[in-house]
């Protein structure tokens, strides 16, 4: 298969998954307030895992009825393990964000939106956590007491 038809099949896949995804709901800048409030926000969640780690892991040490030993042993595989993952979704969260960049702008004009692809970058709580009109400003999401959806 040549180059070019491999080309014209991603962008025919793009497409398709962005038509699909489109559903009518609320306000018109949602998808784009969300968009950028995802590639923003992703470093910053990258950039406080170490922080947001640390307190899930301490808080689920507090919450288990294990004993002694195996909170000691849980501690710093947990800490290794809840970092990744909170390094792993933010860069999750950036790409979710590129990904509903142009549906967004697409979408300006129009009274419709489309539902999240990172839905933990809106449930989750979050060292910081401020929304205002333009953005949403959630940064370090604790991403291990995300809420079930």
């Amino acid at each position: 298969m040549s180059s070019y038809a491999r080309r014209l099949c991603a962008c025919c896949a793009v497409v398709a998954l962005l038509v699909s995804a489109a559903s009518p709901a609320a306000a018109s800048p949602e998808t784009l307030k969300r968009s950028m409030s995802n590639i923003i926000g992703g470093p910053f969640d990258i950039v406080f895992s170490p922080v947001t780690s640390a307190q899930s892991v301490y808080r689920n040490l507090n919450d288990i009825d294990d004993s002694l030993g195996v909170r000691i042993a849980y501690t710093l595989p947990g800490y290794v393990w809840n970092t990744g993952m909170s390094i792993g979704t933010g860069a999750i969260r950036v790409f979710a964000g590129v990904l509903e960049l142009i549906p967004g702008i697409i979408l300006l004009p129009f009274r419709t939106d489309i539902d999240p692809i990172f839905a933990p970058g809106e449930k989750g709580n979050a060292l910081i956590d401020y929304d205002t009109p333009p953005l949403s400003i959630k940064w370090g999401i604790y991403y291990m007491d995300v809420p079930d959806y």
